[in-house]
């Protein structure tokens, strides 16, 4: 079988995308942690104010899953369209969307100001949020998956991973500068605003980066022998729903826990004041201390990328759960101790969220046919999402009222951790397995769907076929 079409003929080409994706992903979820950090922080005040102090923090909190549930929508319209006209016209899109809908979030007036209407605007943008976030991540996988060698799929896949990481890396020094330089009433009043507006500078950057990037090597495979599938979507659930099942259990609980930082519970709850549920601490001090676990999940991602080219992806998940229930029991213990606290707690749950998450792209891309994988990939992550971070932070603060202790949060995110473990050992690891819509169509291919085993190229077999 020629791999000539499956790969790119320069290292240039490769380190473009790979840029391409890096810069994307990164701005798509800077925009979107953003909205969540000030769900947490000053939304409750600003838009749901006549709810009452404890109602109006679960009703902002909840803003934030609700554009989850749209997610599926954009990963429905954009796994189509990736898989009838391309990839890189669905990241270029994306980006445009999520950058849209954030600068104008930055632009909203406030309950106060206009009432009912500030609310539903600001829901209305968070649910276009939702659909750019549910279309971007499929994308981005492919186009560093579908560009990468064989034997180092995990590693390209894990800078796409980086995006979150780096995003919440950008977003929390973003805040932390913005909350020293507007102290007290000026962030309420005006300081708050001003990351969202920062939002169009950054999507400039990614436009132009993006649209430097040639198509996915695949997808001009598929286009050259005509192969789009003419109903993606129906094709990925008529004949790959359990492996959508799987691949979405298998992202449940990283998403679940992950949100306690991405989705700025535990900053918000480490300095709300006292009065408001929280416990008070300095709010520059605690954003600074949730950097050093942005570093810790960006670098263990990486390592889970590479690692998982050597090892495996299931085998690599695996460690990666044990890693992440460990860290899960002590989180609320260290946060409540102080800032230094905060610092440890996201550094050592870092650890865990890295290696449950740097091989997710290699191992969804491996997961689907040629034809319908930006479909397959999309979707699955999209559901992942839904059922795993969606209402995480509002699940989280509801169970803090209700029971008074973070214990129970401990006990809701371990649950999910055993729901992602079962979705681990159910899908298969088809690492190295050739992701050309040439094997799709060879007889090998029905093999590869029962599920038999399939002796898949070395890596030095592989290099010598190209």
């Amino acid at each position: 079988m020629s791999q000539s079409t499956a790969h790119p003929t320069t290292k240039q080409e490769r380190a473009r995308v790979l840029g391409a994706v890096v810069v994307g992903t990164t701005i798509e979820w800077y925009d979107f942690f953003i909205y969540a950090f000030m769900a947490n922080l000053v939304f409750a005040q600003l838009f749901f104010e006549p709810a009452g102090p404890a109602l109006a923090q679960i009703l902002s909190l909840v803003t934030i899953g609700i554009s989850f549930l749209f997610r599926p929508l954009g990963a429905f319209l954009a796994g189509h369209f990736g898989d009838r006209i391309g990839r890189r016209p669905m990241l270029v899109l994306t980006l445009l969307l999520m950058g849209a809908a954030t600068t104008l979030v930055g632009a909203l007036p406030t309950y106060a100001q206009i009432g009912i209407w500030a609310p539903i605007m600001l829901l209305l943008l968070r649910i276009l949020q939702g659909i750019s976030a549910g279309g971007e991540w499929g994308g981005a996988v492919l186009m560093a998956i579908e560009h990468a060698p064989v034997n180092r799929r995990g590693l390209f896949g894990s800078f796409v991973q980086s995006g979150v990481p780096l995003g919440l890396l950008l977003a929390t020094g973003v805040l932390a500068w913005i909350r020293a330089a507007f102290p007290g009433d000026a962030f309420i009043e005006f300081g708050w605003r001003i990351p969202f507006f920062l939002s169009i500078i950054l999507v400039v950057v990614g436009y132009l980066v993006r649209r430097a990037v040639d198509e996915s090597p695949v997808f001009e495979e598929i286009k050259q022998t005509a192969q789009q599938s003419s109903a993606p979507i129906i094709q990925v659930f008529k004949k790959y729903g359990l492996v959508v099942l799987f691949c979405a259990l298998v992202f449940m609980a990283n998403n679940a826990v992950g949100y306690m930082t991405t989705g700025g519970y535990v900053q918000g709850l480490a300095s709300r004041p006292v009065d408001e549920g929280g416990y008070g601490f300095d709010p520059v001090g605690v954003q600074l201390a949730a950097l050093a676990g942005a570093i810790s999940w960006l670098a263990f991602t990486f390592l889970a990328g590479w690692l998982s080219d050597r090892i495996g992806r299931k085998p690599l998940y695996l460690i990666g759960w044990v890693v992440l229930a460990i860290s899960v029991v002590p989180l609320f213990l260290l946060v409540q101790s102080g800032v230094a606290g905060v610092a440890w707690a996201t550094v050592i749950l870092g650890a865990g969220l890295g290696l449950t998450y740097g091989a997710q792209a290699a191992w969804y891309a491996e997961s689907f046919p040629a034809s319908v994988r930006f479909s397959g990939v999309s979707i699955a992550y999209a559901i992942g999402a839904v059922i795993g971070g969606a209402f995480a932070p509002t699940i989280a603060q509801a169970l803090l009222q209700a029971t008074g202790t973070t214990w129970a949060i401990v006990g809701y995110l371990l649950a999910t951790v055993v729901i992602s473990v079962i979705g681990t050992l159910l899908l298969r690891d088809r690492t190295g397995v050739p992701l050309s819509i040439e094997f799709e169509q060879s007889s090998h291919f029905d093999t590869w769907k029962r599920g038999d085993e399939y002796e898949v190229l070395s890596p030095v077999d592989e290099a010598a076929r190209r």
